[in-house]
């Protein structure tokens, strides 16, 4: 979908798991989106899809993150996904299709929550490849992004709706908070470095 060099040998894993309480979380985060980001070209349009929807509670978290950078109101990227305007089962093919109608080869950064071993909720998942929403309530949903970030907000195995609607919001407000801010923050560090780049060469 998207231009990307070919890899290094001293390539690094392609999966970050962090938890939320890490002090270092959010330089980790930031620090991996830039490597993936690197692999792009500066010119490539950055496209974020938030997946879920505020109808219930655990999956919440993308609508949430989306809703927090629509705010910025940054040129940085193009945004699909809020509260007020989810992408969920219903029109996630819908949005795919405008999202690859509007934008040239776009580098696509699907969010969404997601459940897991009790041991791993609370964490922060970056992952190169495709994000396969629905997976866990068996929904077929097509793939989205060329990477994606995932937010582990309860455990899965057994009555996944029910365990998405009891989740709690605490938590799903903190991931949100750290997803957007460091989503954010590498996009800006991106994007100035971009701007140097293309500097040097003129």
């Amino acid at each position: 979908m998207n231009f990307s060099s070919k890899a290094s040998p001293l390539q690094e894993p392609s999966c970050l798991k962090i938890s939320h309480a890490d002090p270092n979380i959010y330089s980790a985060i930031t620090h991996r989106l830039l490597f993936h980001f690197s692999r792009t070209r500066p010119d490539t349009p950055i496209v974020i899809i938030c997946v879920g929807t505020d109808r219930s509670t655990g999956d919440s978290l993308g609508p949430l993150v989306g809703t927090t950078l629509a705010r910025f109101h940054s040129p940085l990227f193009h945004l699909y996904g809020t509260l007020e305007e989810p992408v969920h089962a219903i029109n996630l093919e819908e949005t795919l299709t405008l999202v690859n109608h509007k934008h040239a080869n776009p580098f696509i950064i699907a969010i969404d929550a997601c459940l897991g071993q009790s041991t791993s909720v609370g964490c922060i998942q970056v992952v190169e490849g495709p994000l396969r929403p629905g997976a866990g309530v068996n929904k077929q949903l097509p793939p989205v992004g060329d990477i994606h970030l995932t937010g582990i907000v309860n455990v899965g195995g057994f009555m996944e709706y029910f365990v998405l609607q009891n989740t709690r919001l605490s938590l799903v407000m903190r991931l949100s908070d750290i997803i957007s801010s460091s989503l954010y923050s590498a996009l800006k560090q991106w994007s100035l470095h971009s701007r140097s780049a293309a500097t040097r060469e003129q």
